[in-house]
C-alpha cells in the first residue's frame, strides 16, 4: 500500500522585482537619500505588517535600481499599504527616475499599481514557510513545511 503524498501548501508570499532606471547623473543621490531614509523605510515596512524581506539593488555600472521584496497578499492591498506608509519617501525616490509615475503617488494610486505592475520582473520564489504569513511568523505560529 502506497502512502498519499502530502498537500502542497498554498503560497502565501508574492515576489516583487521592480526594475527602475535612474535619471542619469542622479545614481549617487539615489544611493545617498536611500541610505539617509533606511530607517524610515524599515519602519514602514514593519507597519505595513506583510513584507519578509526588502531591499534595494543598485546594479554597479547601469543606471537601474531594483526594489526586491517578498510580501503577503493581494499586490493592491501591498501598493496601497506603501503609498500610505511611504508615499513621501517613494515620491523622492521615483522623482529620479525615468519614466516616473505621475507624483504624488498617494494621490495617484491607480496610476502607481501599474507602474509597479508595468517594471516588475515576475520570477519565481522560493520561500522556507510558503504558507506562513509575517504576521503568523513574528508569532511563532507557523511551522515549517514537513
Amino acid at each position: 500500500m502506497s502512502s498519499a503524498p502530502a498537500p502542497v501548501a498554498t503560497a502565501v508570499q508574492n515576489p516583487l522585482n521592480l526594475m527602475l532606471t535612474i535619471q542619469p547623473g542622479k545614481n549617487q543621490t539615489v544611493l545617498e537619500y536611500l541610505a539617509e531614509n533606511q530607517a524610515a523605510i524599515n519602519a514602514a515596512l514593519n507597519k505595513v505588517g506583510t513584507v519578509h524581506f526588502a531591499r534595494f539593488l543598485m546594479i554597479p555600472g547601469t543606471q537601474y535600481l531594483f526594489v526586491i521584496t517578498a510580501y503577503d497578499g493581494d499586490f493592491n492591498a501591498y501598493i496601497q499599504a506603501f503609498t500610505n506608509l511611504l508615499g513621501d519617501v517613494f515620491n523622492a525616490l521615483l522623482s529620479c527616475v525615468d519614466p516616473a509615475p505621475p507624483l504624488p503617488v498617494q494621490q495617484n494610486v491607480a496610476d502607481f499599481e501599474a507602474f509597479v505592475s508595468k517594471y516588475n520582473l515576475p520570477t519565481g520564489l522560493y520561500s522556507a514557510y510558503p504558507s506562513c504569513t509575517v504576521v503568523q511568523i513574528w508569532g511563532n505560529g507557523c511551522a515549517p513545511p514537513q
